[in-house]
């Protein structure tokens, strides 16, 4: 088959790796340019140097034009295969080889469509995450699916952590999508749309700790947001501080949340949750710190003496 790939960054590459290794034609690659966006800048291997450094056309685009739609015609690909690519791809580009477009998603669908899935996904408390392959249709990450392969949540996992994991099942996944389609295989999976869910692109203000959340919930928010990530914020005095580690604590705490409660170990508890009044919670210990200026502390040289309030806003 002609394959045309339209990819960015690391999932990108992964994706394209698959192809050149399988024993199928890349005639183009399509990637975008790079991006000072703060989550585009990790994990951003070179889509466009490694095509270039295989012989292959790479094109550099935002978002598809007329341009880009001749440029297709003219390469008369059989196959379209994306992943992370960041804008729609109109039916004109989809529809155009003859099996289509496979896109590559890194969850499994039909949940966590969109953006940061890894990341929603273990703020979500998901016992597993992976990666799905599937036909593209006019509905953004919801066409049938062709395969998927998945690994499970680790109790102390970071989103860094299940991105690596997930990464590696991209190009076993790829060519097992690839080797059914060359064999004409179109049985592919409807997707439960009454499961779906669907998650925006993530800014500054989806890092904002929210005290009122249980304990339990904040720590898998601090490990989803976990260097190099930007990371789980609050303010302290006025002045805003990054959580870099936090666990719940062994003790359970109570009163209003976003207290600066009680030393445990090397760290200190904030007691949370919109109950923790009747004092039935566990806190979020704070284990360690990162100002501003760079600096880190452990939680005990941060919080030297306790009370007081962490909070959401200055």
């Amino acid at each position: 088959m002609r394959v045309v790939m339209f990819g960015y960054q690391t999932w990108g590459h992964r994706t394209l790796r698959a192809l050149l290794d399988s024993e199928h034609e890349v005639a183009m690659v399509v990637t975008h340019p790079k991006s000072d966006h703060a989550y585009e800048r990790i994990l951003a291997d070179s889509v466009e140097d490694l095509a270039r450094d295989n012989g292959i056309e790479a094109v550099l685009a935002q978002r598809p034009d007329d341009e880009l739609v001749n440029k297709l015609r003219e390469v008369e690909p059989d196959l379209i295969v994306a992943n992370n690519w960041r804008t729609w791809l109109p039916p004109e580009i989809f529809e155009l080889p003859t099996h289509g477009t496979l896109n590559v998603h890194d969850s499994l669908l039909p949940a966590y469509a969109g953006f940061s899935p890894i990341i929603w996904a273990l703020i979500g408390g998901e016992s597993e995450v992976g990666v799905t392959a599937h036909m593209m249709n006019a509905e953004l990450d919801a066409g049938p699916i062709v395969g998927q392969k998945s690994v499970p949540v680790g109790p102390r996992d970071t989103a860094i952590d299940l991105v690596h994991a997930t990464v590696d099942l991209i190009e076993p996944l790829v060519a097992e999508a690839l080797e059914f389609i060359a064999n004409g295989r179109t049985d592919w999976k409807p997707q439960d749309r009454s499961k779906a869910s669907f998650f925006h692109k993530r800014s500054l203000e989806d890092s904002r700790i929210d005290w009122t959340w249980p304990a339990e919930d904040l720590d898998r928010f601090v490990r989803a947001l976990a260097d190099p990530y930007p990371n789980a914020y609050t303010y302290y005095r006025g002045e805003r501080i990054r959580i870099i580690e936090a666990s719940v604590s062994d003790g359970r705490y109570g009163g209003t949340p976003g207290r600066i409660f009680y030393p445990e170990g090397k760290g200190v508890v904030i007691v949370a949750g919109a109950d923790a009044r009747f004092g039935r919670n566990h806190g979020l210990r704070i284990d360690r710190v990162r100002t501003e200026d760079g600096t880190e502390y452990v939680g005990t040289d941060f919080f030297r003496t306790m009370g007081g309030y962490l909070t959401s806003h200055p």
